[in-house]
């Protein structure tokens, strides 16, 4: 059930067109390769915002229509409504809590976004279209997300308001339960691949059996595990009793407005799109073709198409983005009491169980780790 996959640097992953300016900033020193760093951040942030954007118009519609209704469809049609918030929200004055403690309260969103952005660095787009192909890369993802609950607290603690520190706590205890059971979850994953390396754990899902290879069938626990781990982790319905608006308002954030408001915004959206892009890289092959190999026809098209590529990634992007749309729409909230209790008393030693399974799995060669 797996595959092996050549290690590459950065100059092997580069397309044609990007090679000639690849050379270019290398024969300029230093200054070059500060410039081509930076480009490559921007390469991934950018799209990541634009996405954002669009993610936020797409909520709104699908919303709109499992409730009867339109959604934006006034600026620009609709769809871009999402620019137009932005603007407002940068536009808007930063009130800033009379005793708040101003260091702290400034540093907190931008805590909470950096690791939200630096985490894209080691998710792989395709077989050679990643930023970082790092061989601990799944070490390096976990240690990105869990950083971001000290924004969380940092933000309920500096505005000086039981609301928001309130609603810090809650959000705090909230992410560090889940966060442990998504770790267990992706433990199961690293046995199963035999690499912490993100590219590797994708084409040790590879095989002759189509989607009958992926991680999902046998990890089908884990996998479950994971992706409802990332909607209680970003905080989203039906887990989002951070901002119960019967309860304790807004959360953390309840003190912040305008662009501050904006960062706490973005990052939530871009971790709900990085657990999108994560289940399918863990679990669905990444982007690997659910069709096998063998049913493809040899047509030059139809055959590219229904072959391996970022599109098949993409597709399955979309579908868990749209499922935490879903679950929006469809459940009521849950009590904290509740949600603590899944997080502790079900997933983490379901997870932990199921770990033992898939290290038996792995002995009796079900799929040969490291392969």
């Amino acid at each position: 059930m797996s595959a092996t996959i050549d290690t590459v640097n950065t100059a092997t992953l580069l397309s044609a067109w990007t090679a000639p300016l690849y050379d270019w900033l290398m024969s300029l020193g230093a200054i070059g390769v500060i410039v081509w760093i930076v480009l490559k951040v921007l390469a991934i942030a950018v799209p990541v915002i634009v996405s954002v954007a669009f993610y936020v118009v797409w909520e709104r519609k699908l919303i709109g229509w499992m409730h009867s209704r339109h959604g934006p469809m006034y600026v620009g049609w609709g769809v871009l409504q999402a620019f137009a918030d932005v603007f407002k929200l940068l536009f808007k004055e930063v009130i800033q809590p009379t005793n708040a403690h101003r260091a702290l309260y400034v540093l907190a969103p931008l805590i909470t976004l950096a690791p939200a952005f630096a985490a894209w660095a080691v998710v792989p787009f395709d077989a050679q279209l990643v930023l970082s192909n790092a061989n601990a890369g799944l070490l390096y993802l976990l240690a990105m997300t869990s950083l971001g609950v000290y924004g969380v607290i940092l933000a309920g603690w500096a505005s000086n308001s039981k609301y928001a520190f309130l609603g810090a706590m809650r959000s705090a205890a909230q992410v560090v339960s889940y966060e442990i059971a998504m770790g267990f979850a992706l433990v199961g994953v690293m046995v199963g691949a035999g690499s912490l390396n993100l590219s590797q754990i994708v084409m040790a899902q590879s095989g002759d059996a189509g989607l009958f290879e992926w991680f999902w069938l046998p990890m089908l626990p884990l996998f479950v595990i994971y992706f409802v781990s990332g909607v209680a982790e970003t905080n989203r319905s039906p887990f989002d009793v951070v901002e119960g608006e019967s309860e304790i308002v807004a959360g953390h954030m309840v003190e912040y407005s305008g662009s501050a408001f904006a960062l706490f915004f973005l990052a939530e959206y871009a971790n709900m799109i990085l657990v999108s892009f994560l289940t399918p890289i863990f679990f669905l092959g990444g982007w690997l073709s659910p069709i096998p190999a063998a049913w493809i026809p040899d047509v030059p098209v139809l055959g590219v198409i229904l072959g391996d590529g970022w599109w098949w990634l993409f597709a399955k992007v979309f579908f868990f983005a749209s499922c935490f749309i879903w679950f929006r729409a469809s459940f009521p909230r849950y009590r904290y009491d509740q949600i603590m209790r899944l997080g502790w008393k079900v997933f983490i030693p379901l997870s932990i169980g199921w770990i033992v399974v898939v290290a038996l799995m792995a002995y009796f060669g079900v799929f040969e780790a490291g392969q």
